[in-house]
């Protein structure tokens, strides 16, 4: 019924909660990263700021039709009553590269003005925080627990988290839960069907295996050929690659600094693949695969945060997939 694809749960607790007429004033949207947490946010935040402004013409989803004013406005950044706190770019003029690490305490602080006037186009206000996990600690954090113990008249916050265990208690213990799950495949699939209609099948099919069930994840795959990636990491772990020619390959051609963005996705592809390889083994064989599972989790963000040599990393990476090869 909505455009927004998987988590119907969520989606139909949030929207009873809606109609209920006693919408809760803080909301964490807790799951995995790149299930469409931030989406159904932005969405949801739409929907009530236009159902607060009495538009009709509304239908039974979270979408707005194209000719909604509370739409117009939010697609030019206009909207009075909305806030969407996340990272900012360093520097302006480069608003796709060097994004700061944290939601500084300043852009929490700059709420207390937006909260010292009322609302402008009806009774109620929104703010989307993506992600409170990124919210400076302790400043920041502080700043905005202030704002959830006395939330100013008419606001809603939607706070989005992809660890919510390492939330400060006292904003969990502020906020509803509002969990999101891992997507099916063929909700992935059709996900990036629709955002990549020139892909191949075969594609298609790596990037849904690569996703872990996240289309965001997918998505940042795509257009790094992930299905001839695929099919050498499944041919490391089903031969064994014992004269070593396949990882030597990989080492070299990832290796490339031009081949940086397929490096990662090969270190963030493979633990996820043995992690699909140990379900169905048992014995030695679930063993090995659970040891090189936790050898690859390990490698990976070590040699991407310390710049560890590519090629070496690849082929020590190749080394942890041949375990799963039969004895």
């Amino acid at each position: 019924m909505t455009s927004i694809t998987g988590n119907a749960a969520a989606q139909a607790a949030f929207r009873a909660a809606m109609s209920g007429g006693q919408l809760h004033h803080a909301w964490l949207l807790a799951g995995p990263e790149g299930v469409g947490k931030a989406r159904f946010a932005r969405a949801a935040a739409a929907r009530l700021l236009a159902e607060a402004a009495g538009e009709t013409d509304l239908s039974g989803d979270f979408d707005l039709p194209e000719h909604s004013p509370t739409q117009r406005m939010l697609a030019a950044g206009s909207h009075p009553d909305y806030r969407d706190l996340h990272r900012l770019p360093k520097d302006p003029d480069k608003p796709d590269i060097n994004i700061a690490r944290s939601i500084r305490i300043e852009q929490v602080r700059g709420l207390i003005h937006h909260f010292a006037t009322k609302p402008t186009m009806s009774s109620r206000r929104v703010v989307v925080i993506d992600a409170i996990d990124d919210v400076e600690r302790p400043g920041a954090s502080n700043a905005l627990l202030k704002n959830l113990e006395e939330p100013p008249a008419g606001t809603i916050f939607l706070l989005v988290s992809h660890s919510p265990g390492r939330l400060l208690p006292t904003i969990r213990s502020r906020c509803r839960l509002l969990r999101f799950d891992r997507l099916r495949d063929d909700e992935v699939a059709a996900l990036l069907r629709a955002q990549l209609p020139e892909a191949s099948a075969a594609e298609i099919d790596a990037l849904v295996r690569a996703s872990d069930g996240s289309p965001g994840r997918a998505m940042g795959f795509a257009g790094l050929d992930m299905a001839s990636l695929e099919g050498e990491i499944a041919a490391i772990a089903t031969s064994g690659d014992r004269d070593n020619a396949i990882r030597s390959r990989l080492a070299r051609t990832l290796g490339a600094k031009a081949a940086q963005p397929r490096y990662e996705a090969f270190l963030t592809r493979v633990p996820t693949f043995i992690a699909a390889q140990a379900h169905g083994r048992g014995g030695r064989a679930l063993t090995d695969a659970l040891d090189a599972y936790d050898a690859a989790a390990r490698l990976g963000p070590l040699a991407i945060a310390q710049s560890l040599d590519a090629q070496a990393t690849v082929f020590e990476m190749g080394g942890i997939l041949a375990r799963l090869a039969a004895r």
